[in-house]
């Protein structure tokens, strides 16, 4: 109950009478300071529906007009379609607003509102040559339609039961990767989505999925103790087995087999959750997604301004190839881009960096720095020493 009143809290933080108002000051209404006594959480999760149905939406919050029609959205405010694509487009503005706060010549983000024939479409935000990122991509996207036989295909082989015919199908997320100039800045990841197909019968499926997870060039020890306890304060607000769980499961799933090594040193990774209820689980999803500004903006404040030379460039640019490796022979979510008619390529391949580095049979020296971090990479970590706890 305490979770789906949180959630609704916050997936609605972008909804506000279209009136001049302070952004803060219509983020967190009233009622929920009055939490406490089980007349008063009845009383706030009533107001919250009250609440819905009486706001109107204000683009000004966003990066662009929503891409569902307006009114459609404010007519359905309870439907999971509506919570979810409002939650992505606040995501998606606050992490462009957090990351332009940290250019230090006012760089901003291109905004890109593209539609797509076969239905939906989404925003791109993409900044590049920044001081501070050389590339940052930021996109949400919401679509619909019939999924394609390769979709479908790769969904089966994931223990999903789809009908034969055509499957309509809506899918709704939010994915970022930002490649930051100075190489002893870290590299971030996150997506998070929805997804619901229809058979021919009628029958309903859905599910989330997403994670985060962070691409160090040069091991700090702190940093990387800091991103994973953010992201299991997150989980744990839901669910103590989620970040065990989802932890193993991203050190699994970002693991480049031809090269025998991880892409970075992990995070949290998961999909097809549809337990313990729908309510349940994107309030879940949606407080990974918050986390991800204060997982990562302060290892980029800290390290931001750091001394570095070509040696480490040339480092960086070595590591980005793998991360291009993975990104177009592995990743689940280039696949099914790719794969999907009428796809927007260049939002699907918004996440290879500007500039990448390939050697011939190059390897770092075992006690260099560069060495260490291939040892962790070649061996994830329990950061948090869970393991060792009784």
């Amino acid at each position: 109950m305490f979770r789906t009143i949180r959630a609704s809290f916050r997936a609605f933080s972008t909804i506000g009478v279209v009136q001049s108002r302070k952004r803060n000051a219509w983020r967190y209404p009233a009622g929920f300071f009055l939490l406490g006594t089980g007349a008063a959480v009845w009383w706030t999760s009533k107001s919250v529906h009250a609440d819905r149905r009486k706001q109107k939406i204000n683009p000004s919050h966003f990066m662009a007009l929503p891409i569902t029609n307006v009114d459609k959205l404010e007519n359905n405010p309870d439907d999971m379609r509506t919570r979810m694509e409002l939650m992505i487009m606040r995501v998606q503005a606050d992490f462009c607003r957090a990351l332009e706060a940290e250019e230090f010549a006012g760089k901003r983000f291109t905004v890109d509102r593209w539609e797509r024939n076969e239905g939906g479409g989404g925003i791109t935000c993409v900044l590049q040559d920044g001081e501070v990122f050389e590339k940052a991509g930021v996109n949400i996207s919401v679509v619909s339609g019939n999924l394609p036989p390769g979709a479908v295909q790769q969904m089966r082989s994931r223990g999903k039961k789809l009908s034969d015919g055509p499957l309509p199908f809506f899918a709704a997320g939010v994915s970022a990767v930002i490649h930051p100039r100075n190489p002893l800045v870290p590299t971030i990841h996150f997506n998070y989505r929805y997804f619901e197909v229809e058979d021919s019968t009628g029958e309903k499926q859905w599910w989330f999925g997403g994670g985060t997870d962070l691409t160090p060039y040069y091991l700090n020890e702190e940093d990387s103790v800091h991103f994973h306890k953010t992201l299991k304060g997150a989980c744990d607000e839901h669910d103590a087995t989620y970040y065990p769980r989802f932890k193993k499961w991203c050190d699994e799933y970002f693991h480049i087999p031809h090269r025998k090594e991880c892409r970075g040193i992990g995070g949290i990774f998961f999909d097809d959750l549809d337990e313990p209820s729908q309510d349940d689980a994107f309030a879940f999803v949606s407080s990974c997604a918050n986390s991800v500004i204060p997982s990562y903006l302060p290892l980029v404040r800290k390290h931001k301004n750091d001394a570095y030379g070509d040696p480490q460039r040339t480092w960086q640019l070595l590591r980005r190839g793998r991360y291009v490796e993975f990104n177009l022979i592995y990743d689940r979510g280039t696949k099914f881009g790719l794969h999907t008619p009428g796809a927007r390529f260049e939002s699907i391949l918004m996440s290879l960096p500007l500039t990448a580095r390939w050697e011939y049979m190059h390897e770092p020296k075992a006690n260099s720095r560069e060495g260490q971090l291939m040892e962790v990479l070649k061996n994830p970590r329990d950061w948090l020493k869970l393991e060792q706890k009784p």
